[in-house]
């Protein structure tokens, strides 16, 4: 697999919502969940409150990526910044009365408030007490370093006729996907609120090419990317950090 990246022209104001910012913008392998190496990891984006509270996470979720038991610092993000799963896989730095901790979200909460999110115990426990339940939070979007490329999941009952594919193991958030069609020509392929960029007319037999982007217009590119509906592909590059 081949993979480029580069930088389109986007203006990027750090105090935009991450919704501006959207709107601006063979063979199975098995992808190891990411590991922050916190040294290098970036902030941006505004600064939200809320309250932050916990519930019985194992890491799977409204954005579908399994169960992750060896990686339970994992949080639920509320449904108006939730965004149609815009944050699903994003990485979020919460802190509270006892401390900060670096979570990615792979769930949404229908019920929180905008600027609430819900965290797996294990992460809770870092920023408060348990027995508190619910505390005072803020939190910012983060650009963490991460081990390995983005990663390509093919959704099952995937076929030519109707393909859906998620993107796993990015640094940033995802802004679109887009594949390349038999004409030569990227299709940007619309996502659904269960993380799943999906063509309901189908994207063809494969192996497919997919340019996917973030949230601050970088752009990386995979070629050969097979129709194997539950397999985990890797691509061959990541994002840069925020800028």
């Amino acid at each position: 697999m081949r993979a480029w990246i580069w930088r389109v022209g986007v203006s990027l104001v750090l105090g935009l919502s991450l919704s501006a910012m959207v709107a601006r913008a063979q063979g199975g392998y098995r992808i190891a969940l990411p590991v922050v190496l916190k040294a290098g990891t970036v902030f941006f984006g505004p600064v939200h409150s809320g309250d932050g509270t916990y519930y019985d996470a194992n890491g799977d979720g409204n954005c579908m990526f399994g169960p992750s038991p060896s990686d339970l610092m994992v949080a639920a993000m509320n449904q108006t910044d939730y965004n149609n799963a815009a944050l699903c896989g994003a990485f979020v730095q919460a802190t509270g009365p006892k401390g900060s901790v670096l979570v990615r979200i792979v769930d949404r909460c229908p019920e929180c408030p905008a600027g609430d999110v819900d965290f797996s115990p294990q992460a809770f426990a870092l920023i408060a007490d348990l027995p508190q339940g619910r505390v005072p939070i803020t939190w910012r979007l983060a650009s963490p370093e991460l081990n390995g490329p983005v990663a390509y999941r093919l959704k099952e009952g995937s076929n030519p006729w109707w393909t859906a594919v998620q993107v796993r193991n990015h640094r940033n958030p995802i802004a679109a996907l887009a594949y390349l069609a038999s004409n030569g020509q990227y299709v940007n392929v619309p996502r659904y609120d269960y993380n799943y960029f999906v063509q309901t007319s189908g994207m063809g037999p494969g192996p497919f090419t997919f340019r996917i982007t973030d949230v601050f217009g970088n752009m990386l590119i995979d070629s050969n990317i097979p129709l194997s509906p539950g397999i985990v592909t890797p691509g061959s590059g990541q994002f840069p950090p925020a800028p």
